[in-house]
């Protein structure tokens, strides 16, 4: 793997933020419904996406009621007449940076309204479909806080002994990059040995990156703020390199 920027972590740090903000049980809500639907069923040990989304779920405390009606939903009980419609965006933040939006909505024009008008308000632009999805792989993404050094390397072994493709430590955490399917057979890895992830996902991950100057970086963290405020955007993925004092103030001030 080329490259990837940074913006998987630091929204893993943001999602109590994300939480304060009332969003984030409607995007899991969401989530939960389309990976009953479009994954083999409400079976967890036969739905590996569901699970992956349940875990998410309860990390983010989401109450159990909530929970079972998301899943009852995918199964086709109590729809109440809405179909949610999966739906990828593509543009450019601030610098040149690629943006990738992935949407569930169920008013495909209002959803596409809300981001048309965040990319013009954020110095971006909404581009056309394809412009920027050939430059991300869809993989499997660990992250794991590590402030041990020596049991960093150690995982990092592990973890490529499991399967995975791509292993970065730094910055006190540890990224840990698979094929789709082979996401699940890493993470039992480290769960085996006492490990379990902060966070296991599908995600999209840049081959390339492009560097940004403080002034784009802020800009560009500021948009993909704005776009995952959006009720109908789950999930931004970007391939934009954000200097390291840039990031640190963004976490801080989130």
């Amino acid at each position: 793997m080329s490259g990837h920027s940074k913006w998987s972590t630091i929204k893993h740090q943001k999602g109590a933020a994300d939480a304060k903000r009332g969003v984030l049980f409607t995007k899991i809500s969401r989530e939960l419904t389309i990976a009953v639907k479009n994954g083999g069923g409400a079976d967890p040990d036969m739905n590996f996406h569901l699970r992956l989304v349940l875990d998410k779920a309860k990390s983010a405390n989401m109450p159990q009621d909530s929970i079972s009606r998301a899943v009852k939903r995918g199964t086709g009980e109590g729809a109440e007449g809405e179909t949610l419609e999966e739906i990828t965006y593509e543009g450019y933040g601030p610098g040149g940076g690629a943006i990738l939006l992935q949407a569930l909505t169920t008013n495909r024009n209002r959803t596409a309204s809300d981001v048309r008008s965040a990319f013009s308000r954020g110095g971006g632009n909404l581009g056309e479909s394809g412009c920027v999805a050939w430059n991300f792989d869809h993989l499997g993404v660990i992250g794991l806080e590590m402030k041990d050094e020596e049991r960093g390397e150690e995982l990092v072994l592990l973890a490529i002994d499991a399967g995975a493709d791509d292993v970065k430590l730094e910055d006190d955490f540890l990224e840990i990059f698979t094929a789709v399917d082979q996401l699940q057979k890493v993470q039992k890895a480290l769960e085996d040995e006492g490990v379990p992830p902060n966070a296991a996902q599908l995600s999209m991950v840049p081959k390339t990156t492009i560097a940004l100057d403080d002034k784009q970086a802020e800009q560009t963290l500021r948009l993909l703020d704005t776009l995952e405020d959006l009720d109908d955007v789950q999930k931004a993925y970007t391939n934009a390199d954000f200097p390291p004092e840039v990031l640190e103030r963004y976490q801080t001030e989130a």
